[in-house]
Order: structure tokens, then sequence, then C-alpha cells
């Protein structure tokens, strides 16, 4: 079978992902990974506006902890991703949607110990665009429960710090930085 490289042409009513080739299937991977994007920073605005930040910043706090979990039992199961040290974190993390969102570079210095640092990161430089301080409230309340969650899924006693998070200080350092250390 042809493998289609877009889906041009006429409409195929047998049409499937599985004829895509695999580099329109990344750049879909893409795709939806910014439409996620925009769904979770339109959502957030809409709440804000109607009932303003600490609401918005309520719910998203409420959702982000349940979808997380989902996504990491989901992609766990469909990867078959188990065990239960920093490096079985950071596998998750090279497959997670919204790892595709950033840029990022790992450190696993050993299987319990690791840097995972965020270089470029589309929803900090949009509020840091905004100008309203809201990076504090994302990036040092939400994300710490969020990397919490991802290690914790797979050990509980999987420690994550936060060794550099916004407001920045220098835009030529890194977005953030979280340290992962279990302890055995």
């Amino acid at each position: 079978m042809l493998e289609l490289a877009d889906y041009s042409g006429p409409f195929d009513p047998g049409f499937s992902h599985d004829r895509l080739n695999k580099d329109t299937l990344l750049r879909l991977l893409r795709t939806y990974n910014e439409y996620m994007l925009r769904i979770d920073g339109f959502w957030y605005l809409n709440v804000m506006q109607k009932w303003g930040n600490d609401a918005a910043f309520d719910c998203d706090v409420k959702v982000w902890e349940k979808a997380q979990l989902w996504e990491m039992k989901a992609i766990s199961t469909a990867l078959n991703i188990s065990g239960d040290d920093v490096a079985t974190v950071f596998k998750y993390c090279q497959v997670s949607p919204w790892m595709h969102i950033y840029t990022s570079v790992t450190d696993l210095r050993d299987r319990d110990h690791g840097v995972l640092t965020i270089t470029h990161c589309p929803t900090l430089i949009a509020l840091e665009k905004e100008g309203t301080g809201r990076e504090r409230l994302i990036c040092q309340d939400l994300e710490p429960k969020l990397m919490a969650i991802q290690a914790h899924f797979f050990n509980p006693r999987i420690e994550v710090i936060g060794v550099k998070q916004p407001p920045r200080t220098s835009y030529s350092d890194c977005c953030c930085q979280w340290e992962y250390r279990l302890e055995r």
C-alpha cells in the first residue's frame, strides 16, 4: 500500500492514519501537540475573563492533576513503560505529548538521579509577553505539582526539585530546570 505524504487529492472513504508515512505522522503529531497547547490556553483565558484569574488557576490545577494521571497511565500502558527510577520518568518525558511542545535536555546522571532542563517553553514566552506575572503561578505552583505527579506515578519516593523556575532573571538562561532524585 502506498504511504501518503499528505491527504491532498480526492476524498478517500477508506482513509486511516496508518496510510500516512512516518514524516507526515510526525508533522501531524506536532500539529496535534500545538492544538492541545492552544486548547489549554483558550479555556484558561476564557475562565479568567469571565471569573478572574483565581478561578481560572483553581480550575487549571484540578484539570491538570486529573489529566496528568490519565496521561501517565495511558501512555505508559500504550508503550509498556515501567520501572521505579528516574530513568523511567525520563523515558516517559521523552514520549509525553507535552514534551514535544518544548525544547528540552535530559541529563541522566545515573538511574536514580537526573536533571531535566526546558530551554524553550511557548507557554512561558506567552506568559512573559502578557506581562501580568502569571508565570509565577504556573511555573512555581502548578508545574512542581505536575512534575511530582509524573515522578510519583513510577515511585512516590522520587523527589523533584525546581532548580530554576520563572520568573526568569536572564533571557539567555533556560526556561526552567528540574532535578530528580531517588534515595535508595
